[in-house]
């Protein structure tokens, strides 16, 4: 076997060559293209315009009005951060009812509350229920786990937008001192030590970050029979701007500031992660694309892929219970490990994506 493999003739280890190359573009290719490729082109923030929101942004202070806007919610939860010094603050959009999914995150990756001495806090966001019983179960729970705030609005799709305007409040008001904000959703799995350990490296150059996976050119839906109709009135643009997926984004405390200060000029009427990017657009602030979040994909579980990537959609609680009790176990993953998992996890990603593809023609077939 040895001697004919190194027998191997010139065009033919060029075709094996080609093929290993063929195969990794593949799989690949595309987030090396939104990696380094299709970033919008840098703002000059010499900009007047842009410069006065920086110096308003660094001067936000609502500390002297704690008192009345804890009064517009529900639960405020003032003391959360206690004014230390917070290097990660977690809010996971949540629904009122899901208190199943709640206690799941909070046994797993919303159970880590340091990391390398730096102090890292998860929260859930929500709105109002329509049960005055869910709403007593949520006071119930508030007061013993300290990790919600809610908003005096009902829990709809549509009002995501104010939920978000509501978290980016709370953290400048009750929060101010956090380095980071990871803005994420229920049906999420984040690796907060992944996560962690990249920003560290960002600590030194901490300013203007709006990062996550990055939508590109997105159509406004025009359907008035869609929940996701914009009407033209509201926006009249063809395309979005660029923007970070809700599923899982980060964003430096200035951002945060930034954003919320423009806020007001824009319309809620769009979904809740396209109203963050249309606002850091106004703000001069650019979005930074990172293949480690998943956005609102499913990534197949293999343990050194999800020790590398930031975020993956998991639905099910005993999945995301199992996945995080077998990442915490065992020996750390060598450089050769991680490849082969961040292999066997875009393969497998694929796969998933064409079968359900062929499950739609079928279904769609069947219809017919």
């Amino acid at each position: 076997m040895q001697v004919t493999f190194c027998r191997l003739r010139t065009h033919q280890w060029c075709f094996i060559l080609f093929n290993i190359v063929l195969f990794h573009a593949l799989l690949f290719g595309a987030d090396f293209m939104e990696e380094y490729f299709l970033q919008s082109p840098p703002f000059s923030y010499t900009d007047a315009k842009f410069m006065e929101i920086r110096e308003q942004a660094r001067k936000l202070d609502l500390h002297l009005m704690k008192d009345n806007i804890s009064k517009s919610y529900l639960i405020s939860g003032p003391d959360v951060c206690s004014e230390r010094e917070v290097f990660l603050l977690s809010v996971v959009f949540c629904s009122p009812e899901n208190k199943t999914r709640r206690r799941t995150i909070r046994d797993t990756w919303g159970n880590v509350t340091a990391y390398k001495g730096r102090a890292v806090i998860t929260i859930f966001a929500l709105g109002m229920p329509v049960s005055e019983t869910i709403q007593s179960e949520i006071v119930n729970e508030s007061q013993i786990y300290s990790d919600i705030i809610e908003g005096s609005f009902l829990d709809t799709y549509h009002n995501e937008t104010l939920k978000m305007i509501m978290m980016m409040e709370w953290v400048v008001t009750f929060c101010p001192t956090a380095r980071f904000v990871l803005k994420t959703e229920q049906n999420m799995f984040v690796n907060i030590k992944s996560l962690a350990d990249y920003l560290l490296g960002l600590e030194t150059n901490s300013e203007d970050l709006y990062t996550g996976r990055v939508i590109h050119q997105s159509l406004p839906d025009k359907d008035p029979q869609s929940p996701n109709f914009v009407p033209v009135s509201s926006y009249s643009e063809t395309y979005y701007p660029d923007y970070c997926s809700g599923a899982a984004m980060v964003m430096s405390q200035d951002v945060v500031r930034k954003v919320y200060l423009v806020s007001e000029l824009v319309t809620t009427l769009v979904p809740s992660d396209v109203f963050v990017g249309i606002c850091a657009l106004r703000a001069g602030i650019l979005s930074t694309h990172s293949s480690r979040f998943s956005g609102t994909r499913h990534i197949r579980y293999n343990r050194c892929c999800y020790k590398f990537i930031f975020s993956s959609s998991i639905e099910d609680d005993r999945e995301l219970s199992s996945a995080w009790r077998d990442m915490n176990e065992g020996e750390d993953c060598t450089v050769m490990k991680t490849y082969y998992g961040l292999v066997s996890c875009k393969v497998w990603t694929y796969i998933d994506k064409l079968n359900y593809f062929n499950k739609d023609i079928k279904d769609s077939a069947l219809s017919f």
